[in-house]
C-alpha cells in the first residue's frame, strides 16, 4: 500500500510541478513499472487513480496522457471589469492541449479520408457516435436521422426557409427568446409571431390556441436554460407542449444548446415526450468546448429528413473537425471536460445567488431561482431607464445586456429586464458587480427622469 501512495504521490507531483506536460504522453505501463521497480498492477492502478481525478485520461491502443491545464497566463490580459455579458465559455477552460491531441489522432486515424468533401449528413463514424451520446439525453435516434452541422444556427436557417408537411408558414416564437434567430427570421421576411414567455413558464392555453388557430409550421423553443431568462420548463409542461403538437400537427423544434449542463433527475427534452415525431432536437457542442469548433447536430424525424437534405445540399462542417469531436467524445475526454464546465458553472452561479441574497433583500429586482446554468433574468422595475441604468454600469466597468434585443421588433408586451450571463464572470467579482447593479437601480428609482 505505501509504495503505491509514494507512487501515486509523486506522479501528481511530477504533473503539477510541470515535469510531465499538459498533453504529454506518460511512460507505458511496463516502462513505469521498471522506472518505480514496482509491478504492472501498482502502476495501473495508480494511473485508474490519475484518471479519477481528471488529471490524466486514456487513449485505446496508445497510452495515458496529462490532462491540459487552464491557461491561467490569460487571466493577465482580463480587464478589471465584470463581465455580465458574454454568453460563451470562459477561454481559461478551453481544452486545446486535449483538442490538438484528438486533431492528431483522427488525422492519423483517417487520413486522407479527411480531405474530401464528406456526407452532406456529416461524418458516418460521428454520427454513430452521437447515437449513444444523445441517448444520455434520452434522445433516441437512428444514425441516418442525425446530421451535423456547422453549428445549431445554420439548422435553424435551413428549418426556416423549407417546407414542412403540415404546408404550413408561420414560425412561432417564445418571447423574449434568441436574439441572433429573430433577426435572421425577421431580415428574411419569414412569417413569425411570438408567445409570451416569463420567469413563471408560458400560458399553455394559449400555446393550444396559437396551435389551432395559428397556421403554425413550427414552435421554436428553449425548454432549458432559456436564453435569456435562464429558466426551464417543467415536466409537466414539456409533456403538454409535445402532446399539442401531436394534436394539432404542429412541429416543434427544440433548441437545447445547453443540454450538458445537465438538470435536475426526470426533466427529459420535449423530444422524449413526443410519441409522433413531431420534434426537431438541436445540440451544439460549442458552449461546452469552445465557440469555434462551430459543430452541431440536428435530430430530425422521418418526414423531415429529404427536404433538410435538399436545402442543406452540401456539406458544411469539417471532416477533421468532426473526426476530432469524435475521438473527443469516445475516449471520455468530452464527459470529463463538461463536469469541469459544469462544476465552474455551479460556482458562479452560487456566488451570484448568495450576491442577490445579500444585496436585493428589500426585493427591488425580481430575480428568478436558479441553480444552475449561464444565464439569470434581473427584472427591473418600471421606473428605471434601462438605456441610462447599462450607461451608467458601463462607466463602472460592468458589462449586461438589455432585455430589449431579444424580443421581436414589432413585440409591445415586453418585460424590462437585464441578461446575467456568468459564463465569464470573474467569482471573486461576481459580488461586486451585483452590489453595483443594485445600487444603480435604486438611484434609478430614487431619481426618475
Amino acid at each position: 500500500m505505501r509504495k503505491y501512495l509514494d507512487i501515486l504521490s509523486d506522479m501528481e507531483h511530477k504533473i503539477n510541478e510541470g515535469q510531465f506536460l499538459s498533453g504529454h504522453k506518460l511512460p507505458s505501463v511496463r516502462n513505469a513499472a521498471k522506472l518505480y521497480g514496482c509491478s504492472v498492477s501498482t502502476i495501473t492502478r495508480a494511473y485508474a487513480e490519475l484518471e479519477k481525478r481528471d488529471a490524466i485520461y486514456s487513449m485505446a491502443q496508445s497510452g495515458y496522457y496529462v490532462v491540459g491545464k487552464p491557461r491561467t497566463q490569460l487571466d493577465v490580459t482580463q480587464s478589471k471589469g465584470v463581465d455580465f455579458a458574454s454568453s460563451s465559455p470562459d477561454p481559461s477552460v478551453f481544452p486545446y492541449l486535449d483538442f490538438r491531441h484528438c486533431m492528431n489522432k483522427a488525422l492519423d486515424t483517417y487520413k486522407s479520408d479527411l480531405f474530401t468533401c464528406g456526407d452532406s449528413k456529416g461524418l458516418v463514424t460521428l454520427r454513430h457516435t452521437l447515437v449513444s451520446h444523445l441517448a444520455g439525453d434520452q434522445v433516441f435516434a437512428k444514425a441516418e436521422r442525425i446530421v451535423v452541422t456547422s453549428g445549431a444556427q445554420p439548422a435553424l436557417d435551413l428549418l426556416a426557409k423549407m417546407p414542412f408537411p403540415n404546408g404550413n408558414s408561420v414560425i412561432l416564437v417564445e418571447q423574449p427568446s434568441y436574439d441572433i434567430y429573430l433577426r435572421f427570421l425577421e431580415a428574411e421576411g419569414i412569417p413569425v409571431i411570438g408567445i409570451a414567455r416569463t420567469a413563471a413558464g408560458i400560458d399553455l392555453q394559449e400555446l393550444e390556441a396559437r396551435f389551432k388557430h395559428g397556421e403554425i409550421k413550427f414552435f421554436y423553443t428553449m425548454p432549458r436554460y432559456h436564453s435569456p431568462l435562464g429558466t426551464s420548463y417543467s415536466v409537466g409542461e414539456r409533456k403538454a407542449i409535445a402532446r399539442l403538437a401531436s394534436k394539432y400537427d404542429v412541429y416543434i423544434v427544440e433548441d437545447d444548446y445547453m443540454a450538458d449542463l445537465g438538470e435536475e433527475p426526470g426533466a427529459d427534452p420535449i423530444y422524449a415526450y413526443n410519441r409522433t415525431s413531431h420534434v426537431v432536437y438541436l445540440k451544439s457542442f460549442s458552449k461546452i468546448i469552445f465557440p469555434g469548433l462551430r459543430l452541431g447536430a440536428a435530430v430530425l424525424p422521418e418526414k423531415l429528413l429529404e427536404t433538410f437534405d435538399k436545402y442543406k445540399r452540401y456539406p458544411d462542417a469539417s471532416q477533421l473537425t468532426q473526426a476530432a469531436l469524435e475521438v473527443y467524445i469516445k475516449n471520455g475526454m468530452y464527459e470529463r471536460h463538461k463536469r469541469k464546465i459544469c462544476n465552474q458553472y455551479a460556482a458562479r452561479i452560487h456566488a451570484l445567488n448568495e450576491a442577490v441574497r445579500r444585496h436585493n433583500d428589500a426585493g427591488l429586482l425580481e430575480i428568478p431561482d436558479i441553480r444552475s446554468g449561464v444565464y439569470v433574468q434581473f427584472k427591473l422595475p418600471q421606473a428605471v431607464n434601462l438605456e441610462r441604468l447599462i450607461k451608467r454600469l458601463s462607466e463602472k466597468d460592468i458589462a449586461v445586456a438589455s432585455g430589449k434585443r431579444f424580443y421581436l421588433s414589432d413585440y409591445k408586451e415586453r418585460e424590462k429586464f437585464l441578461r446575467i450571463s456568468i459564463s465569464r464572470a470573474r467569482p471573486e467579482l461576481i459580488e461586486d458587480g451585483v452590489q453595483a447593479i443594485l445600487e444603480e437601480v435604486r438611484r434609478e428609482v430614487k431619481f426618475p427622469s
